[in-house]
C-alpha cells in the first residue's frame, strides 16, 4: 500500500471509529436518560443525523480502497492482456475525471447549502455536504493512483519469449475496484 492509499484508508478508518463511537454514545446515553428520567436531550437526534453521512462516505471510500465493490469483468477478460492494460488506463482516467468533477461540483454547492441550518444546533448544511466532497476527492485520488499503476504496467515492456511462455511473460492486469 502506497502513501496515498495509507492516508486515505487511515483517514476513513479514523472517521468510521469517531463517528460510530459518538453516535453509539449519544444514542445509549439518550436512551438511558429517557428511561431514567422520562426526558431526553433535544440535540441527541441531530448529531447522529449529521455524522451518519460521514460514516457512510468513509465506508464507501474504504470499500473502494479494498476493492470490495462489485465489478463485471468478463468482457475485459476476453481481451488480450496488452489491451486490458490500456483499457484499465483509460477506465481509471475516466473514473478519476468523473470523481474529480463530482468533488468540484459539490464544492460549488457548499455555498448554497451553507445557509441551511439544523434546527437545534444550527449546524450549517455545508458540513454534511462536505463529506460528499471529501469522499469524492479521496475516491479521485485512489482512482488516480490506480490509473498511474495501470499506466506503469501498460508501458512496461514485456520480455520476448517463445510462444509457449507468452502467457507467463504478460504481467497480470489489476482488477477494477470502482
Amino acid at each position: 500500500m502506497n502513501i496515498v492509499e495509507r492516508a486515505v484508508v487511515s483517514t476513513c478508518k479514523l472517521m468510521l471509529w469517531v463517528s460510530t463511537t459518538i453516535i453509539f454514545l449519544i444514542l445509549v446515553g439518550n436512551t438511558v436518560l429517557r428511561y431514567a428520567s422520562g426526558k431526553s436531550l433535544q440535540w441527541a437526534n441531530e448529531v447522529p443525523e449529521l455524522l451518519f453521512p460521514w460514516l457512510v462516505m468513509s465506508g464507501v471510500v474504504l470499500a473502494a480502497a479494498q476493492g470490495a465493490h462489485i465489478a463485471t469483468t468478463f468482457l475485459v477478460e476476453a481481451l488480450p492482456p496488452r489491451w486490458q492494460r490500456w483499457l484499465a488506463v483509460f477506465s481509471w482516467a475516466t473514473v478519476t475525471a468523473l470523481y474529480a468533477m463530482l468533488a468540484w461540483s459539490t464544492l460549488q454547492m457548499l455555498e448554497i447549502v451553507h445557509d441551511e441550518r439544523s434546527q437545534i444546533l444550527q449546524v450549517p448544511g455545508s458540513i454534511t455536504y462536505a463529506c460528499v466532497m471529501a469522499g469524492m476527492a479521496m475516491l479521485a485520488a485512489l482512482a488516480l493512483q490506480s490509473m498511474w499503476n495501470a499506466l506503469q504496467q501498460a508501458c512496461r515492456p514485456t520480455d520476448p519469449s517463445p510462444a509457449s511462455d507468452a502467457a507467463a511473460a504478460e504481467p497480470r492486469v489489476p482488477a477494477a475496484h470502482w
